[in-house]
């Protein structure tokens, strides 16, 4: 007998599924999906999850066998955990403290992860903030049986560029395929908003979409107010927009709640500002698409137009979008330092498996396989999940992925834009002034706020805190915080993501 143990997620071709496995359309969400999941297993086995689209992780128990089997998406949109006790049980679920409350759990900080988050802000890899506690990685399995872990691997992102079809021909696989993923993303009877910036993915979903209320977020400093722009884009396609107005004095109070349901730090700004939009966003819907994943897949940062220019160079230093601090400035501001905690050990394999290919499809494949997961992913799923909001995103597909990894560089990105051949599609449904829009990010003005005395009090605590003597050499950090206060705001990444590893500590082993 197979039993599902535990799932979150959203299946997409779940009436192909039951036509294939003779299921019952009719069942309500949660049944269907596990009669999926189940049934699924008992006719593919461990081949399970080469016949699923969408967003999951989950395990199933066979008791025939006594084996449990545990699945994580390509991409990592939703994450799995796993530990073995010092009696080799295994402990394992979709969310840490989950893990934490169970029987067997030794709760030990892995101090080493400091390293890898000093220069991220962000978790990477397998290994997690807690000591024995691992992240199962996108397009994974693991089989327990007779106490034994098997990890294997049964999805890795592929590139093979077509130098034989055009960039319009793209363009329009591109549109077909979202039209395609707005027809499975929900079911008929499901209503969904959409979150909307000034940036095309997320105005090409709305688009896209049936969506008939757009969700935005915005400032009263309009050097970093976006929502005026996706205002403009929500009326030109006869949408309703909900504006959520963020405060510096909601954005530092709401650190401790994204720091705890974060589950580990995270020193993405951004994250802050999106747990505000969905605490507000979940008032008056439970169901909105975002539209994550087009710039890794179609070349959207602006920094991958240097690629060309990196070369041969990249695998020694590129180990994603964010790289704040270099090994000589940790070794000066931590308390405990070692040489051989390095982050460029993460990516080692990927520019194995990328060895040939040109540089810009090598940063891509190091930001789908670190950068998502750790960071971009993570962010979406645990706050959402704080707040009571389940979000769909529609551009995070194999079929999408599909067609970027057949594409050739020049068609993602050129000396003038990124993201063409996605813009192109895009251009279809959506005016060029919105389709090629420059990016401008999720931007928020901590770069100024953090500098505000009526503001940062807190990160002075922790600065000068018996917690912060514990890592870092107190002098050497608030020398760093005094010199972002006495106007060299370019630290201010390095001062944010000090803060938040102290934020999250608090929680986790002072509080708790």
């Amino acid at each position: 007998m197979i039993q599902l143990k535990e799932y979150r997620g959203h299946i997409r071709n779940w009436e192909a599924l039951c036509e294939e496995l003779k299921l019952d359309k009719t069942l309500s969400h949660e049944a269907r999906e596990a009669a999926i999941l189940t049934n699924g297993y008992a006719a593919w086995g461990e081949d399970l999850p080469d016949h699923l689209y969408g967003m999951f992780a989950f395990s199933l128990y066979d008791t025939d066998t006594d084996t449990l089997f545990c699945v994580r998406d390509h991409f990592g949109t939703k994450p799995f955990y796993y530990y073995q006790t010092a009696d080799g049980k295994l402990l394992c679920g979709t969310t840490i403290r989950g893990i934490l409350a169970q029987d067997g759990f030794v709760k030990e900080l892995n101090a080493d992860m400091l390293q890898i988050y000093m220069s991220l802000t962000y978790v990477g890899g397998e290994d997690t903030f807690f000591k024995g506690l691992k992240k199962l990685m996108p397009g994974c399995t693991l089989t327990f049986r007779n106490g034994e872990i098997s990890i294997r691997r049964y999805w890795t992102p592929t590139f093979h560029a077509d130098e034989n079809k055009s960039l319009e021909a793209f363009a329009d696989e591109i549109h077909e395929t979202v039209k395609q993923m707005m027809r499975e993303v929900k079911t008929d009877d499901e209503t969904a908003e959409s979150f909307l910036s000034g940036g095309v993915d997320s105005s090409y979903v709305l688009a896209m979409s049936d969506a008939k209320m757009s969700d935005s977020c915005g400032y009263d400093d309009e050097r970093f107010d976006e929502s005026g722009l996706a205002k403009q884009t929500a009326d030109l396609l006869g949408r309703q927009n909900s504006r959520c107005r963020i405060t510096p004095e909601d954005y530092f109070d709401i650190v401790p709640y994204v720091m705890y349901n974060m589950e580990q730090p995270l020193g993405d700004a951004s994250a802050i500002a999106f747990a505000i939009a969905c605490r507000e966003t979940a008032k008056h819907t439970k169901l909105c698409y975002s539209g994550e994943g087009a710039d890794e897949f179609f070349g959207g940062y602006n920094m991958y137009r240097n690629a060309e220019r990196y070369g041969e160079n990249l695998k020694t230093f590129y180990v994603g979008n964010t790289n704040i601090m270099k090994e000589d400035e940790k070794e000066r501001i931590l308390a405990h330092y070692n040489p051989n905690v390095l982050p460029i050990n993460l990516v080692k394999s990927i520019y194995e498996e990328t060895e040939g290919l040109d540089p810009l499809t090598k940063m891509s494949d190091v930001d789908i396989q670190i950068w998502l997961e750790g960071d971009i992913y993570l962010n979406v799923d645990k706050m959402s999940t704080a707040a009571g909001l389940e979000i769909r995103m529609p551009l995070t597909d194999r079929r999408v992925f599909d067609i970027a990894s057949r594409m050739p560089s020049r068609f993602k990105v050129n000396e003038e834009q990124n993201k063409v051949a996605f813009r192109t599609a895009a251009a279809k449904v959506l005016p060029d002034e919105i389709a090629f829009r420059k990016k401008l990010g999720f931007i928020v003005p901590i770069r100024i706020w953090l500098a505000d005395e009526k503001y940062n009090a807190d990160v002075r605590r922790l600065f000068d805190s018996d917690i912060a003597a514990k890592f870092f050499k107190i002098d050497e950090i608030k020398a760093i915080f005094e010199e972002y206060i006495g106007g060299n705001s370019d630290l201010w990444r390095k001062v944010w993501t000090i803060y938040t590893f102290l934020v999250w500590y608090e929680e986790y082993f002072v509080k708790r």
